[in-house]
């Protein structure tokens, strides 16, 4: 039941302002940036807004070893927004690649974790973001690309 985050495909980090941010990592030699592709349509979406979600904005950097992605929620509600709000710029989640989708979301349930946010696709492909944060210190999310 266990191992579901064991993978990691990327760390997430919450920032006021998207382009400043890319510009200073580019500075350090961090790059290139490419935006963060959002394709495909969910067969099952749950968010806590999908307006927001929809609005937030991504940049993608693929490292030797992890992806690092920089999200700009934006000004409508979101647990992004209130954790840029309250908390200030710095690491919402991370994110962990495994190969289905549907028992890793099981598994987590079963761990106890409660769902901040999911969605799958026709593919089998999709997210699930737990609400770690009090224990772990973070957002925990698992994806099948």
């Amino acid at each position: 039941m266990t191992g579901i985050f064991q993978h990691l495909h990327h760390v997430c980090i919450l920032v006021h302002d998207l382009e400043k941010t890319v510009f200073y990592y580019e500075s350090l030699g961090v790059g290139p940036w490419f935006d963060y592709p959002k394709k495909g349509t969910y067969v099952e979406l749950e968010v806590p807004n999908k307006a927001a979600s929809d609005a937030m904005r991504y940049k993608c950097c693929d490292l030797d070893n992890v992806q690092l992605q920089l999200c700009q929620p934006g000004e409508l509600d979101s647990p992004q927004k209130r954790f840029l709000d309250e908390r200030g710029e710095g690491v919402y989640h991370l994110g962990f690649e495994v190969a289905d989708r549907d028992a890793a979301e099981a598994n987590g349930r079963a761990l106890g974790l409660g769902v901040i946010a999911r969605g799958k696709k026709t593919d089998g492909s999709g997210f699930c973001y737990f609400d770690t944060r009090e224990k772990a210190g973070t957002v925990l999310e698992i994806r099948k690309s």
